[in-house]
């Protein structure tokens, strides 16, 4: 049967699974939207604010849900707003297809009238991408953008497609859902050699990343650490990899990890690393990362096997086929006394003179968020000390329920994102944590939440300044707060939240986190809600690892009144 090149695009969405898409729409893409309009009983669209906003919104679509999200913008400016979402989801490894329109064909390389090379400027951030320039390779094109994106390590593909060809007609057939590809032949060697390292373990560390969450891992992990008697950590795109409530985890590894995940590594004889890229602020000084260990690597990528960190072993495939197959090849290992020494240790809590009676702090902010969901919702977050806070004071059970930008750092990405796992987990609880400086970057998305009535919860922990910067600034600038304090901008969030239709609240003292998080709570069964949480400027995330210092030596003082 005959189909325009954008019915072809609807059709190929819906046969890949698809149920819902973020954009803007545009000159250049108003064939795709005229065929959404007639497909719209059968594929959701919502339009953002921003493209950027569309993109995070199908981030955090595929990092709650497991599927591939997909956005799509119209050419030129609409095309290049997707970058920072593209690169956000490129370096945390999460399948995305981005559609954009182009102009057509013949208008291509004339600098015609909102013409952009997005192909080549999205070259490094994509995993591969694509112009498609003859309708009859429209169908396909799509197809292999959605298995390319869901396979292996995962990632995000553009598809650019000129206005002619979504307008051209050719033959449309309808083929099944693409079935990614995994990499479960694991090497029977390197199975053998990761096998022995263990069984000659007596103090084995686990430390799990984001590649356990995306290989759906975590009843593997768990296994391994019960049969290793290991105690774990996780990254912090491991957050929710394996159940924080459980006595073997000891906390998040890295610049702003716990005390007790540090002394582990220094006291281990094997560090597992799982599903993990060994990032620079996880490592700290690679010349002294896990020096009295040996060091296991498990990923799906060889590319990032002695890139960061060099290691004794190496395991490549598929996280979850991997584990399944070496926890078969492991006896049951019993270590009391390591556990014992790691978990039943006395390691020093953080310290921060001067912030002892403060009316309000974050984390029990956190904590009674934690406490009152009991643990269950998905937490999205900003960039900056609201995502080392949430990170650290929220417990998470399962995967999947912590949303936030590792790799690339991305101010403006949590909104966005909480929009789009709530519409992908209408059923779940949906939190965005940000700090005043990363809300105001996208703020503008409370015009999504609002107009499309998705009823997420946003906390604004407001401190009036960019706390991370400032904290840095503190301890290795003398103090020199340079831009890093708003004062001036003098929002009033009641108001601001209210201008959206958007009702807001205010915590400014400890009595008030219980009864405003609960009626919160209760707002956002049924709408969007706002909280504004006011802290002092001063208080700051630790522990901390100065950037390149050894992970093993964390700074848990800070003097504010010095």
């Amino acid at each position: 049967m005959q189909y325009t090149g954008s019915d072809i695009i609807v059709e190929c969405l819906l046969e890949q699974g698809a149920d819902t898409v973020f954009g803007y729409p545009g000159g250049a893409v108003l064939n795709i939207y005229d065929s959404l309009y007639k497909y719209s009983d059968k594929i959701r669209h919502i339009i953002t604010s921003h493209e950027q906003g569309a993109c995070h919104a199908a981030d955090g679509y595929a990092r709650s849900t497991g599927k591939t999200g997909v956005v799509i913008a119209t050419s030129g400016p609409g095309a290049t707003n997707l970058i920072t979402g593209i690169a956000t989801a490129h370096m945390d490894s999460v399948p995305l297809v981005a559609i954009t329109g182009n102009v057509s064909c013949g208008l291509l390389g004339l600098d015609s009238f909102q013409e952009v090379d997005i192909t080549g400027i999205t070259m490094p951030i994509t995993k591969h991408n694509f112009i498609v320039k003859d309708v009859n390779e429209l169908a396909d094109t799509i197809r292999l953008a959605f298995k390319i994106a869901g396979s292996g390590r995962k990632g995000p593909v553009l598809v650019d497609i000129p206005k002619d060809i979504t307008a051209a007609m050719c033959e449309y057939t309808p083929k099944p859902a693409v079935v990614p590809e995994t990499v479960t032949d694991i090497s029977e060697s390197e199975l053998e050699t990761a096998a022995k390292l263990i069984a000659a373990s007596k103090k084995p560390y686990i430390y799990a990343g984001g590649g356990v969450i995306s290989s759906d891992a975590e009843d593997e992990l768990k296994k391994l650490a019960e049969l290793c008697d290991a105690p774990v950590s996780c990254s912090l795109m491991g957050q929710g990899a394996y159940d924080q409530t459980d006595r073997r985890y000891i906390g998040m590894l890295g610049m702003h990890g716990t005390v007790r995940a540090a002394a582990a590594l220094n006291a281990c004889d094997l560090f597992i690393g799982i599903g993990t890229r060994f990032s620079d602020r996880v490592i700290g000084d690679p010349k002294v990362f896990g020096r009295n260990a040996k060091i296991l690597h498990i990923d799906i990528d060889p590319a990032e096997f002695n890139k960061n960190v060099e290691v004794n072993a190496t395991l490549s495939g598929d996280v979850k086929a991997a584990l399944t197959k070496l926890c078969a090849m492991i006896e049951q290992k019993n270590n009391p006394e390591w556990l014992d020494e790691i978990l039943g240790g006395d390691y020093p809590e953080p310290v921060q003179k001067g912030t002892a009676e403060l009316p309000v702090t974050p984390e029990a902010v956190i904590e009674k968020l934690d406490e009152l969901t009991g643990g269950n919702a998905i937490i999205s977050t900003e960039v900056g000390q609201n995502q080392m806070w949430a990170a650290q004071y929220y417990r998470y059970r399962k995967p999947r329920s912590f949303i936030s930008s590792g790799g690339l750092g991305t101010m403006g990405f949590g909104l966005g994102a909480s929009i789009g796992a709530k519409v992908g987990n209408p059923d779940k609880t949906v939190v965005n944590i940000a700090g005043d400086g990363s809300f105001a970057m996208n703020l503008n998305e409370l015009i999504t939440a609002s107009a499309h009535n998705i009823p997420i919860i946003e906390i604004v922990i407001n401190n009036n300044v960019l706390g991370m910067v400032r904290q840095w600034q503190r301890l290795f600038y003398n103090k020199h707060f340079s831009q890093t304090t708003l004062d001036s901008r003098h929002i009033d969030y009641v108001k601001l939240g209210e201008s959206f239709g958007i009702k807001t609240l205010v915590i400014e003292k400890n009595e008030d986190i219980a009864p405003v998080l609960a009626e919160a709570l209760e707002i956002s069964k049924s709408a969007p809600v706002m909280i504004e949480v006011r802290i002092d400027r001063d208080i700051n995330v630790l522990p901390m690892i100065p950037a390149g210092k050894p992970v093993v030596d964390p700074i848990t003082y800070i003097d504010t009144e010095a």
